[in-house]
């Protein structure tokens, strides 16, 4: 049940409520998967009505590729992390990512959905926060890994493609789960997501350089 709605004035308040939203959104996808929420799930979880809701988001897909992009920026700050402890790239990028399952639904989601019902001003802003990480990471991997910059920024950017394709396809659905119970041999086509992840990784920085431009 929505709570009668008292427009938030001060901007303080604004935020709160961003936030508030930002957070029932969230707990759903948490929950039940990103693709399984609607807006009218998060208003409800919000306390909120649909229209209340627009007034800060203009749909259901801004408001998770305002998420995205916040697990963007802590799943940058876990690899840093992560680096100054190891020298390891891909163990770093791959288990960040495998400890974030979160993450991984919503870059399964961002192209196919999340991207296609948003304005460009939302749009503007999410590529924005995602380049400028993937940039800053890139940079960082290329130091430790002995690549250029430029095969930094292709490392990083492959592990988050990957991870998006992976994550999904590794968590089968209830009929899919039961048939490989009942057919182990298909079972075994299904992907592992943190072996196929570290093998295509360490696939990619070894070939890198081998096809380094002269």
């Amino acid at each position: 049940m929505t709570r009668a709605f008292v427009r938030a004035r001060r901007p303080e308040h604004k935020q709160q409520r961003r936030e508030a939203i930002l957070a029932a959104a969230r707990d759903l996808a948490v929950s039940s998967g990103v693709r399984n929420v609607s807006l009218g799930a998060v208003a409800e979880a919000a306390g909120l009505a649909k229209s209340n809701i627009m007034r800060y988001f203009g749909t259901r897909e801004e408001i998770y590729l305002d998420l995205a992009a916040e697990e963007w920026r802590q799943w940058g700050a876990a690899v840093h992390d992560r680096l100054d402890a190891s020298d390891d790239v891909v163990t770093a990028l791959a288990e960040t990512l495998e400890d974030r399952p979160l993450f991984c639904d919503l870059l399964g989601q961002t192209t196919t959905t999340l991207e296609h019902n948003v304005s460009v001003p939302a749009a503007r802003t999410f590529k924005r926060a995602c380049l400028a990480i993937t940039a800053d990471l890139g940079r960082r991997v290329a130091r430790i890994a002995g690549l250029t910059d430029r095969e930094g920024v292709e490392l990083v950017a492959a592990a988050g493609v990957m991870a998006g394709v992976l994550y999904p396809i590794s968590r089968p659905g209830p009929a899919l789960a039961e048939l490989y119970a009942q057919d182990p041999d298909i079972a075994a086509a299904c992907p592992d997501f943190h072996a196929d992840l570290v093998r295509t990784l360490r696939a990619l920085l070894a070939g890198l350089p081998a096809i380094r431009e002269s």
